[in-house]
């Protein structure tokens, strides 16, 4: 059974930066694509970032790409999530999630989740 544990969040102004970590356990990180979703009260959850498997192939949504970049450390089962320039609508709870990694890019199943990080950046 995957388990994961985000962590890292918090309140910023606007134009600052924080960074999102994903702590894996439970099964080879290895056969696990990753991916970071965030969500507002009221809204539906929301692709952020995915990275495959090896590091090598990085997504991001279009409100974010430039300002995120996202990495994972094989070696210590860990995705990370560097959100520089953030903004007030970046404000959401922010969840790691895995899927087994079949090439399918941000369209990966993700079947494992967090509990959640929150993010408030003040204007």
């Amino acid at each position: 059974q995957v388990m994961l544990a985000e962590s890292g969040g918090g309140w910023v102004q606007a134009g600052g930066s924080l960074e999102l970590a994903c702590e894996f356990s439970g099964r080879a990180f290895t056969d696990y694509a990753m991916g970071w979703l965030r969500q507002v009260p009221g809204k539906e959850r929301e692709f952020v970032s995915h990275i495959d498997w090896s590091g090598r192939y990085e997504y991001y949504a279009d409100s974010v790409k430039g300002r995120f970049t996202i990495s994972r450390d094989n070696a210590n089962n860990r995705m990370s999530l560097q959100m520089n320039g953030l903004k007030p609508e970046d404000t959401a709870l922010y969840f790691c999630a895995a899927g087994v990694d079949h090439g399918l890019g941000p369209q990966t199943q993700y079947t494992s989740w967090g509990q959640g990080t929150q993010v408030t950046v003040s204007s």
